[in-house]
């Protein structure tokens, strides 16, 4: 079920399109610093909560698995009830988690209230999906790349951020400020971010939600988990099995129902198959930074390539990676709007492999650091910012909000690849230091390389993204005109 047209052009052109782009990119950024809120004090959460290193981790692991499931689930239902109601909802989770984390002093209530944090993931994808609803077709290039960058931006400022907090102030004041944060931004959105009128309809599809949930849900737990457990253990080896049957069934029931979590017919479109292949690489691009830099930092100078810095030291190197994702958002939008989002999509990707093809080879001083960061974060928010015009350009307003959201989805499996093979890497890859053993200067070359190689990848599949052809008329033919897409490529 569309919209009609009438009601799709009564908020055509919002009053503060500007204050709404503002508003969204920063409750981007607050949903995205939870990413890596916790990053700085890992070492020291078994101190905190009394539990052993090897339990203190579902720390991170359930804020991955808890967005896993939200992300694709909130899209849908951003598109049946309104994309805004779910935004709300998203912030409401976020600050519960926060507030739940603020009050834990032991694992289980902290693993409760990351888990909630993470079922706020789902925030940046409805946003760029209300952008798509609400915005003039002339502003919308330029918002989407601001809204998608927000996602490198939280996790990258979010590093000094918590290495600050951490080191001059008890640990709890972290989810004091984030649930903060999180007020703030719902109190923004309820007074300026409209609702979009786009709706399908329909009921839930609970099945595709349960097998989809089920099947990311166990594979993502093998990934993550798989370095500790072993890659040949039995509970590794058992949760492929489940992911894979699971991910079958889910395959199997969406081509047979009615209103599909996901539509395959759309998401086996050239357009946007390749568009999320090319997002799974670049996500694993995108990440392997944060496995390197911080870590060369605050090795020893004793190791012959470490820089013996500190904590917040290393979350200062990272920082330059957000904040040019941020300032490159406009010079993306104005590629985007004059030749179309594959080929700012393709220089993204030429970038991020020069990025780490100098990284290398070049990872023997702070500044050396800093410029890298600088030109992989410029690649990354080009990148980042045509990814979600390429889906919206190949998608009807109806499919925008589960679209989206499917697509955030592979950008966060490549993260969680590079997460499971960088830990493989630097624990096989090792020197000895006293009586201590630490990665090898050649294992942070290797994942240097390999994100370089990703970066290579996602181009080459963006290569086979369809050509320019003139749009069809109606909005759809304006955002297609603006984007340089084929929106008549949604017939194939």
């Amino acid at each position: 079920m569309s919209t009609s047209a009438p009601e799709a052009t009564a908020v055509a052109k919002p009053p503060a399109t500007g204050a709404v782009v503002a508003v969204l990119a920063f409750a981007g950024i607050v949903v995205s610093l939870m990413q890596t809120l916790v990053i700085p004090i890992i070492p020291h959460l078994p101190e905190y909560l009394n539990a052993p290193a090897s339990d203190t981790a579902w720390a991170i692991t359930a804020t991955l698995l808890a967005a896993s499931v939200a992300v694709p689930t909130m899209g849908r239902l951003g598109d049946m009830f309104g994309k805004r109601r779910m935004l709300l909802i998203s912030i409401v989770l976020l600050v519960a988690g926060s507030l739940v984390a603020a009050l834990s002093s032991s694992l289980i209530p902290m693993v409760v209230g990351r888990a909630l944090q993470g079922l706020a993931a789902g925030l940046i994808p409805l946003g760029i999906s209300v952008m798509r609803d609400v915005l003039p077709p002339q502003k919308l290039a330029g918002a989407v790349a601001m809204m998608s960058a927000s996602l490198g931006v939280g996790g990258a400022l979010g590093l000094p951020i918590a290495a600050l907090i951490a080191e001059y102030a008890d640990w709890h004041v972290l989810f004091w400020a984030s649930a903060a944060l999180g007020v703030v931004a719902g109190a923004l959105i309820v007074k300026i971010v409209p609702e979009s009128p786009v709706r399908t309809g329909g009921s839930f599809d609970f099945v595709g939600a349960i097998s989809l949930s089920t099947a990311l849900v166990a594979l993502l737990l093998a990934v993550s988990k798989g370095s500790d457990w072993g890659w040949t253990s039995g509970q590794t080896l058992s949760l492929l099995a489940i992911a894979l049957v699971a991910f079958l069934a889910w395959g199997w029931w969406e081509l047979r129902v009615t209103r599909p979590l996901v539509d395959l017919r759309i998401a086996v479109r050239r357009q946007v198959l390749f568009t999320n292949l090319a997002s799974i690489v670049f996500g694993f691009a995108m990440f392997a930074a944060t496995m390197v830099f911080p870590q060369v930092v605050q090795l020893p100078e004793s190791t012959g390539f470490g820089l013996g810095g500190s904590m917040l030291m290393s979350g200062l190197v990272m920082a330059p990676f957000g904040v040019v994702m941020m300032l490159i958002a406009p010079v993306s939008s104005k590629i985007t709007n004059a030749y179309g989002p594959k080929i700012t999509l393709m220089l993204g990707a030429v970038i991020v492999a020069t990025g780490y093809g100098i990284g290398t080879f070049s990872l023997h001083s702070i500044w050396q650091l800093i410029m890298i960061a600088i030109i992989i974060g410029t690649g990354t928010g080009m990148a980042y910012g045509a990814i979600p015009a390429l889906i919206m350009a190949a998608v009807p307003p109806t499919e925008t909000g589960a679209a989206n959201s499917f697509n955030t989805l592979m950008r966060s499996l490549g993260t969680s690849f590079a997460s499971a093979i960088a830990g493989v890497i630097l624990a096989q890859m090792t020197i000895t230091i006293g009586a201590t053993s630490v990665p090898s200067e050649n294992a942070f070359r290797v994942i240097m390389a390999l994100a370089a190689g990703s970066a290579i990848a996602a181009l080459i599949l963006t290569a086979f993204l369809p050509k320019f052809r003139a749009p069809d008329s109606g909005r759809d033919a304006v955002l297609g005109a603006a984007l340089k897409e084929p929106v008549a490529a949604r017939a194939e």
